[in-house]
């Protein structure tokens, strides 16, 4: 049938009834539409989660909110040396250097910030003060002669300060100084051959990347800061607390003791294996910040080092004995049963040993509890030992004494085995975790104990007799006054 819009072609069903056919462009138009409207939808719903995640990030830590608030301060601040005539004039063209400079130099922590501010201002120093120097040698010995001095300055400086970026100790605590020095280095003696006023071009620059530099350091410091060492004092104790959690929940599940919230802690040693450039990071800025809290200007931040790397130490061999949990179903019923007290009197013992110590280190305040912890994981360790031995006896059965007469020596010693092996394997791992424990982790709590001065336990003992002899004697006193008003 015709309309005047166009042909329409209809159909017939089996009722009786005819069904209008619509366009197949019709069709395309609308799948068009759909797809574009999915696009639009799916890409609402990415920057929906995008802003949720990072709400979310800012909720856990307001601290990185308030980093994010103080850079933007500071630039405002110091883009008013370019905005404004009087400052721009004082400090000249170089005014962007000061723009620069608090770009590259604002961290996060206030180490962090003074590591590059003071590397950066002495690296720029040093280096103007060379470059100088060379350009009036180069000066003097003709115009022939100085393109050649310069070049071999810039050569010799640049290589011996690129080597000694290699130097573990130099890369440590200089390695931006190194760079900034050869970038300074190279911008103002190459500069320097085409300017007439050197000096002035030189002292501009210094000036600003001072005030960007101070302007960066006094905002981290007094704007809400965040200090590196605090930052690591508190990630030690945290990782530690996480060994504990993970080693009772790995025992747990290997006995069939395990639950929900096991299964969520069973994977907290994984920070700890992963922590070791956070805190070598820590520990280098934290040298560089004055004394702050609780903590000295020459506090032993090496000491923290020593004492994650022996928690990273503990946390292989938790993560060996994770691995042991696939081979749990091959150990029969009755063998576990005869290790689980002691297997997991020793992961409690342990966990116990390694909460203490985070305690110690929280608290900055030494333990008299720390020696019984020990005594008790050792006796732990003799215990599951003890099982360990008696395991023979326990797999030849009552049954086999009749038929081992028949069998030979060799099939009744290989026999047992084969059942013994991934218990005998889980068992001597962690007899090792608490063996490094003992040697590795408590000593290096001691010696960061030793070199801090951290506090002595108090004695909770001493306020009591005190009380008690306190009360005698004013008795005492009574009794003298009685007799003398007599």
């Amino acid at each position: 049938m015709s309309k005047k819009s166009g042909i329409e072609w209809s159909i017939k069903v089996e009722d009786g009834s005819s069904v209008v056919l619509e366009p197949e462009h019709k069709y395309g138009v609308v799948r068009l539409l759909d797809r574009l409207k999915g696009l639009v939808v799916g890409f609402m719903m990415r920057v929906w989660m995008f802003f949720k995640k990072a709400w979310n990030l800012g909720v856990e830590d307001p601290r990185k909110f308030y980093h994010c608030l103080k850079v933007g301060v500071a630039l405002m601040v110091v883009s008013m040396f370019y905005y404004m005539r009087p400052l721009y004039d004082g400090v000249g063209g170089s005014a962007i250097w000061a723009v620069m400079t608090v770009v590259v130099v604002f961290e996060y922590t206030v180490g962090g910030t003074l590591y590059k501010c003071l590397n950066r201002i002495c690296a720029t120093s040093l280096a103007g003060f060379l470059a100088l120097g060379v350009h009036w040698i180069a000066s003097k010995s003709g115009h022939q002669f100085e393109p050649y001095i310069m070049g071999i300055s810039l050569f010799i400086l640049a290589s011996a300060t690129t080597f000694s970026r290699f130097i573990p100790v130099v890369k440590a605590r200089f390695d931006y100084g190194c760079t900034i020095f050869i970038l300074t280095y190279s911008l103002v003696s190459v500069s320097g051959y085409r300017v007439d006023h050197l000096l002035q071009v030189a002292h501009e620059r210094l000036s600003t990347i001072i005030i960007g530099t101070c302007l960066c350091i006094i905002t981290s410091m007094l704007v809400f800061p965040v200090w590196a060492g605090l930052e690591l004092h508190l990630l030690i104790p945290r990782n530690m607390d996480k060994l504990a959690k993970s080693l009772d929940c790995c025992v747990a599940e290997y006995f069939g003791h395990d639950d929900e919230e096991s299964k969520k802690n069973l994977e907290g040693y994984k920070c700890v294996l992963n922590s070791k450039a956070s805190e070598e990071s820590m520990a280098n800025f934290a040298r560089w910040e004055p004394a702050h809290g609780r903590f000295n200007f020459r506090h032993p931040w090496k000491k923290y080092l020593k004492v994650g790397a022996s928690s990273r130490s503990c946390a292989y061999c938790i993560e060996t004995l994770k691995s042991c949990l696939d081979s749990r179903s091959q150990v029969p019923d009755s063998i576990k049963n005869h290790l689980d007290s002691a297997c997991m009197n020793l992961s409690s013992s342990s966990s116990e040993v390694m909460r203490e110590l985070a305690t110690i280190v929280s608290t900055m305040t030494r333990s008299a509890k720390i020696g019984m912890a020990v005594q008790d994981m050792k006796n732990a360790v003799l215990e599951l030992q003890n099982d360990l031995k008696s395991l023979p006896d326990l797999l030849i059965q009552p049954n086999d004494q009749i038929e081992k007469k028949e069998v030979a020596a060799s099939d009744i010693t290989v026999m047992p085995l084969i059942k013994v092996i991934p218990v005998v394997s889980f068992a001597s791992l962690l007899i090792e975790t608490a063996s490094r424990i003992e040697e590795n982790m408590v000593k290096a709590v001691e010696e960061l104990a030793e070199s801090a001065q951290f506090k002595q336990p108090k004695d909770e003992t001493k306020p009591k007799h005190n009380q008690t002899t306190s009360k005698t004697v004013s008795d005492e006193e009574k009794v003298i006054i009685a007799l003398q008003q007599v």
